[in-house]
C-alpha cells in the first residue's frame, strides 16, 4: 500500500494539529471458553441490558467519537490488570491509601469520556435492573459497542463477570501493559502471561485502527532512533514530515497527538496492517509486527482480507474478556456504582 497523493497527509496533518468465582481469581482463562460466561446471562434478570448501554454508546460516539477508542483501550488496560473486573474504575479515595489503577500515568492518557459512559451506562441500567449487572460487564458491553460503532465487527459478548473486590494499585499498571518500547519478545511474553497467544497479539494490535497517541510515545523515532540522532529509517518520509510539524523534538504541547491509521483515523478496518507494510505504523510496537518473522505472515493475511480480520478480532476480544474472571462474593461484587467498592 502507498500513498498516492498528498491528499491523505494533508488530512493527517489537519487531524494532529486539530486534536491538541473460581478458586482461584486470578487464573487466566482466556485459551478456553470461561463456564461462567454466556450471552444470555442476564436474559431474565436484565432482557434489555445491551439495548440500555447501546442508547449510551450511541449518543456518546455521535456526539464525540473520540470516546470510542478511549473505551476499547479502557477495556484492554482493566482486563490485562487483574482481570476484566472493572477494577480501572474506582477512583481515590481522600486520604493517604496507594493511588488506584486510575490514577497511574498510562491510564491518566485514557480520555475521561470513557469513564463517564461507563457511568452513565450503569446509572441507566441500574434504573431498570438494580443490583443485577456488573460494571466489568458494561464495560464489556461499550468497548464492543464502540467497535462496532466506528465500522468494526459486531460480535456476541459473553457476560456473567462480578466486579472485583481487591483493592486496584496504581504501581501493578506499568508492568501489565504493552509500551511502545516493547520488543515482540515483550509483548508476547506479556500476551502469554494473560492466557493469550501469538495470534491474539497481532489481531488485538489491530485496535489501533482507531485512536491517537501523544508525541511522547513516538517521538524518539522522529530525531533520535535508537540513539542515532536520526530518525527511523522504517517510517515513510512523508509520514516523518507530517509528524515532525506537529512533534517537535523539545518544547512541544503535551496535548498535541497524533492518530495509529494516518489513512483511516476514524474508521475501524484492516489499513492498520496495510500502512504497516507501507512503512506508516506510529509506534515502534507497531512497525515490530512487520519486522519480525513470526508475526509478519499474520499481518500480510490481516493486511490483504478485512473479514478475516473481523472474525479474528471478534474471536481475540472473547479471549480477552476472559481474562481473570471474577465470580462470587469471595473475590467479586455488583457495585452499584462504577467508580466505588460496595
Amino acid at each position: 500500500m502507498s500513498l498516492s497523493s498528498s491528499m491523505p497527509l494533508l488530512l493527517f496533518s489537519a487531524i494532529i494539529l486539530l486534536l491538541t468465582t473460581c478458586k482461584s481469581s486470578t487464573v487466566n482463562t482466556s485459551l478456553a471458553r470461561h463456564r461462567y460466561l454466556t450471552v444470555d446471562y442476564y436474559a431474565k434478570s436484565c432482557p434489555r441490558l445491551e439495548q440500555i448501554v447501546a442508547s449510551v454508546t450511541s449518543k456518546s460516539f455521535k456526539f464525540t467519537p473520540a470516546t470510542a477508542p478511549a473505551t476499547i483501550r479502557l477495556f484492554f488496560h482493566d482486563c490485562f490488570v487483574q482481570g476484566c473486573d472493572a477494577s480501572i474504575l474506582i477512583s481515590k479515595k481522600p486520604g493517604s491509601e496507594p493511588p488506584p489503577e486510575k490514577e497511574s500515568d498510562d491510564n491518566k492518557e485514557i480520555r475521561g469520556g470513557a469513564y463517564d459512559v461507563i457511568q452513565k451506562a450503569k446509572a441507566k441500567v441500574e434504573r431498570k435492573c438494580p443490583g443485577v449487572v456488573s460494571c466489568a460487564d458494561i464495560l464489556a458491553l461499550a468497548a464492543r459497542d464502540f467497535i462496532h460503532l466506528a465500522g468494526g465487527p459486531y460480535y456476541p459478548v459473553k457476560k456473567g463477570r462480578w466486579d472485583g473486590k481487591q483493592k486496584p494499585k496504581a504501581s501493578l499498571v506499568y508492568s501489565n501493559i504493552p509500551h511502545e518500547n516493547s520488543t515482540v519478545d515483550n509483548l508476547l511474553e506479556l500476551f502469554l502471561s494473560k492466557g493469550l497467544t501469538l495470534n491474539d497479539m497481532v489481531v488485538l494490535s489491530g485496535a489501533h485502527s482507531i485512536g491517537f497517541a501523544h508525541c511522547k510515545h513516538f517521538v524518539n523515532r522522529l530525531y533520535n532512533f535508537q540513539g542515532t540522532n536520526k530518525p527511523d529509517p522504517d517510517m515513510d518520509p512523508r509520514l516523518l514530515k507530517s509528524l515532525i510539524m506537529s512533534c517537535p523534538q523539545h518544547g512541544g504541547s503535551n496535548g498535541v497527538v497524533a492518530p495509529f491509521d494516518a489513512i483511516t483515523p476514524f474508521t475501524f478496518d484492516n489499513a492498520y496492517y496495510q500502512n504497516l507494510q507501507a512503512k506508516l505504523g506510529l509506534l515502534a510496537t507497531d512497525k515490530a509486527l512487520y519486522l519480525d518473522p513470526r508475526t509478519k505472515p499474520l499481518v500480510q493475511k490481516l493486511a490483504n482480507d478485512k473479514n478475516l480480520f473481523f472474525q479474528e478480532f471478534s474471536s481475540a476480544m472473547e479471549r480477552l474478556g476472559n481474562v481473570g474472571v471474577k465470580r462470587g462474593k469471595k473475590h467479586g461484587e455488583i457495585r452499584k456504582v462504577c467508580n466505588m467498592h460496595l
